[in-house]
Parts: structure tokens; C-alpha cells; sequence
């Protein structure tokens, strides 16, 4: 037994002198938190375009002329997504500014904000052809950007302009007259689905609808200050 004694305590010795060796002097306490690794590096903006570069993901890339990726304050507590760029974002490279884009604005300073005050952004970042409707494979390599978008952000409502944008936010088939005006989950951000706003200018009696979901939006935001 003795000798079985003699033997730990030499081996112990030798793994405390290794130990030594390689710098580490003292060991924690049983009671003491194991060191945690350091904190990644925050996501920013600019990482999310430089990951997504001259995106070739989709065949969409072979007719547009540009990326248009969004713009607005990244710290905003509103977000408005749409659905994909027209001819005017596509030559210009910014999101909603022709005739649908002039009347967001208008439903922005309605709600007394500002496009400087908000984020706005589509569900995808390349004009399809003939301004068609997204296809599933477009959509789906454009989600990640739009969910490290929204990451960033991390905004207290998205307004989901139109059907495409509320059903792929949401994750349904569910209409847009079924989804508008009621408040869904994102990962802890508060989604509200309404018109888009070229459905207004084809159907400007909507736009009452449009009112009524902005004002729920502004008691939301000023019930959360």
C-alpha cells in the first residue's frame, strides 16, 4: 500500500512540474466558472454586403443591373420588406423609388417618420425579368442575406409590404388579405403584413386598410418606449 502511495505522489509531482513547464502556476478552485472563449465579432452591415458580393447565387444576376441590398438607418426600431426591385431600384441600386416607392414615403411621413429613420430592404436583391414574380430558388438564396439583415437591425416591427414578403417572413401560403393588419412572431420581432404599395396605386380604396395597419404599428411602438 505504501508503496502504491509513493507511486501517486511521484506521479503527481511529475504532472505538477509539467504543468509548471507550460506556464499554468495555480489551478481553480472546484467552485470557480470555467473561463469562457472570448465573444464572436459582432455582425455588421458591412460584413452582410461583403459576404454577398456580385452575387451570381440565382440566375437572376445574368439580367439585372444591379444589386439593390437596402438602406436606411441600421438601428431602426421599423423595418419595412417588400418584395424584389423594379426597373427605377434596379438602375439606381436603391430600394422603392419609383411611383410605389414615392408612396411609401408618403405612408412613412404619415406615420411622422422618415426613410432616414426606418430600414428598408426586399425579399430579394435582383430584379426579375419583366418584373415577374419571385420563384422559389431566388427567394430562398437571397433569405440568409435578408435574415442577417434583419439580425443586425434587430428591429421591434417588420411590415411586410405584400404577399410575397408576409409569406416568406412568415412561412405560409396564407393570403395577404388573411395575414394584414395582425401581429406575428419573428424570433421575437413583431411582423405586421399590409398591401404593397403598387397593389395601392392599382387599388387606391385599400389604402384605408394601409392607414389602419400603420396606426397599429405606431401604438406598438410607442407602447414599447
Amino acid at each position: 500500500m505504501d508503496e502504491r502511495i509513493n507511486e501517486l505522489i511521484s506521479d503527481l509531482k511529475t504532472y505538477l512540474e509539467y504543468l509548471k513547464g507550460i506556464g499554468i502556476v495555480s489551478l481553480p478552485s472546484s467552485g470557480m466558472k470555467p473561463e469562457q472563449p472570448p465573444p464572436s465579432q459582432v455582425l455588421t452591415m458591412i460584413d452582410v454586403r461583403k459576404e454577398l458580393g456580385d452575387c451570381k447565387r440565382c440566375k437572376l444576376h445574368r439580367t439585372r443591373k444591379t444589386i439593390v441590398f437596402g438602406e436606411g438607418n441600421e438601428k431602426a426600431t421599423l423595418m419595412f420588406i417588400g418584395e424584389g426591385p423594379g426597373y427605377d431600384e434596379d438602375v439606381q441600386g436603391k430600394p422603392f423609388v419609383g411611383r410605389a416607392g414615392q408612396l411609401l414615403t408618403k405612408i412613412i411621413e404619415s406615420i411622422h417618420l422618415s426613410r432616414e429613420e426606418v430600414y428598408i430592404a426586399n425579399i430579394i436583391k435582383c430584379r426579375p425579368p419583366q418584373n415577374r414574380n419571385p420563384e422559389p430558388d431566388e427567394i430562398e438564396n437571397c433569405n440568409p442575406f435578408l435574415m442577417k439583415q434583419i439580425s443586425v437591425i434587430r428591429p421591434k416591427i417588420i411590415c411586410a409590404l405584400g404577399t410575397f414578403s408576409a409569406q416568406t417572413l412568415l412561412q405560409t401560403e396564407t393570403k395577404i388579405t388573411a395575414l394584414r393588419g395582425k401581429f406575428y412572431d419573428l424570433e421575437g420581432v413583431k411582423v405586421i403584413p399590409t398591401y404593397h404599395p403598387a397593389f395601392l396605386l392599382r387599388n387606391p380604396d385599400k389604402k384605408r386598410e394601409v392607414w389602419e395597419d400603420m396606426k397599429k404599428i405606431v401604438e406598438l411602438l410607442n407602447n414599447s418606449d
